[in-house]
């Protein structure tokens, strides 16, 4: 029959989790270490990652700070290899390093559409290969967890003020890491690697707390949202959990929405 604690422990995993400094990502990286995985903690301010890294470790797990830029390639390969030196194979990785830039669309720039594109998608391809690469070559099973957005599947409801929230790149990129996600579980299935998204709703997090303050924008979203509420970012939690233990072990290349209900209107 087994037990809840083999069906969701993650004991004796190495988890690798961006944007660990704030909001959504702090709270994967939480779940991971609630789990009992050690983890690797990426973001750019080592000074936020480093207290998460005291709080997890108090849990009785390994818990590493690697500060990195994500839009650079070097950055990237070193930060993955320092969070392996220091902690052993990673075989779980969260992607939820993201951003958000510019204004309303007529006035974006290629620049803030290039740099959003290469935190909230390429980097986290990038990182989910040299994931699948080291597992593959260890025939080792492994998970992936992508965090996307209800705005990839979905267009946001703002319209004015036209700056209020600044959503053409970065619901483009999520969208892009959505069916990258699809993708990426079809072929990688064979080797015992599920990948997955979750999707969460609009959470007061450091980087919506501007969109968030805008007149009627938090209003609006709670009533387009059928609980009437905002989520919090440690409602993230179970679905991490559970994408990352042995419970998935027949989901791959889902969307999990974590929503409060807004995608079933």
């Amino acid at each position: 029959m087994g037990s809840l604690e083999a069906l969701f422990s993650l004991r004796g995993h190495v988890a690798l989790v961006t944007g660990a400094s704030s909001g959504i990502g702090m709270e994967c990286a939480r779940a991971v270490a609630i789990g009992g995985a050690d983890v690797a903690l990426v973001a750019r301010r080592r000074e936020r990652l480093e207290p998460l890294a005291a709080e997890l470790e108090a849990l009785g797990v390994r818990a590493l700070p690697v500060a990195a830029d994500l839009s650079n390639s070097a950055e990237i390969e070193r930060a993955f290899a320092a969070a392996s030196a220091g902690l052993g194979e990673i075989d779980i990785l969260v992607n939820a390093a993201g951003i958000s830039a510019g204004g309303a669309a007529v006035k974006l720039s290629r620049r803030d559409w290039e740099e959003v594109f290469a935190i909230n998608a390429t980097a986290a391809l990038m990182l989910a290969q040299r994931v699948a690469h080291r597992l593959i070559e260890r025939g080792k099973p492994g998970r992936i967890i992508n965090l996307g957005s209800i705005y990839a599947s979905r267009a946001s409801p703002y319209r004015k003020p036209l700056n209020a929230y600044r959503m053409v790149a970065y619901a483009a990129s999520k969208g892009a890491m959505e069916n990258m996600t699809r993708q990426l579980a079809v072929e990688w299935v064979q080797y015992g690697i599920n990948v997955n998204t979750i999707a969460p709703g609009m959470m007061p997090t450091e980087m919506n707390e501007r969109a968030l303050a805008q007149p009627g924008i938090r209003e609006r979203t709670e009533s387009f949202t059928p609980m009437n509420r905002l989520g919090q970012p440690q409602e993230i939690r179970g679905a991490v959990i559970f994408l990352a233990s042995p419970a998935s072990s027949y989901v791959t290349g889902a969307v999990f929405a974590v929503d409060g209900g807004y995608s079933a209107w």
